[in-house]
């Protein structure tokens, strides 16, 4: 055996840490993300971990963290080694945006994902008065706290599935990039 077969290319894989307020969808859209079928799930609580091909040699890791409460406060604990973040929100609840900017605005503030892209999920766009994609980008503060990187806003329908094939090439891209920039920054440090 080889020595460069001895491990298998980290370049061939990435973690995406998906994250929201409870309710938003994560669990849904990782179901339908991985078998096309949405069916009902259950509060997470703790979190789910699901591997999906993104195209060809390149599978992601996406770790979908419970949004309770007392969820949030391990969110942390899942940003190390990430190369993207998902996070979700329920655009048809106005009522909740505010909690979900502000859980939003404190995880970019954390110094594990400097720079990490961000794809936002519009969640639940089927729903009347589910605000869109801009609207969201406005409400989140996007082009404020996602300045220093790769940032999208992805309209999206967990139980139809609509925008999830755009969502997921969004990620494989963004996290593929970050990837190849690190991996340069590494071998320019050295």
């Amino acid at each position: 055996m080889g020595l460069q077969n001895s491990k298998p290319s980290s370049a061939k894989r990435a973690n995406v840490v998906m994250l929201g307020l409870d309710s938003a969808g994560k669990s849904t859209l990782l179901y339908k993300l991985r078998y096309a079928d949405a069916f009902t799930t259950k509060p997470t609580i703790g979190f789910n971990v699901d591997m999906i091909e993104a195209g060809k040699d390149f599978t992601l890791t996406f770790w979908d963290v419970g949004g309770q409460k007392k969820m949030r406060e391990l969110w942390s604990n899942f940003l190390e080694d990430t190369s993207a973040l998902l996070y979700v929100v329920d655009s048809s609840d106005k009522r909740r945006l505010e909690e979900s900017r502000r859980e939003f605005e404190l995880i970019l503030k954390n110094e594990s994902i400097k720079n990490v892209p961000v794809v936002v999920l519009a969640n639940k766009q089927d729903l009347s008065g589910a605000l869109n994609a801009e609207e969201i980008t406005r409400r989140l503060k996007m082009k404020k706290y996602c300045s220093d990187r790769n940032w999208y806003v992805q309209p999206c329908c967990a139980t139809t599935g609509e925008g999830l094939a755009e969502a997921l090439q969004r990620v494989a891209t963004f996290a593929r990039q970050y990837k190849k920039s690190k991996e340069t920054f590494i071998t320019l440090k050295e």
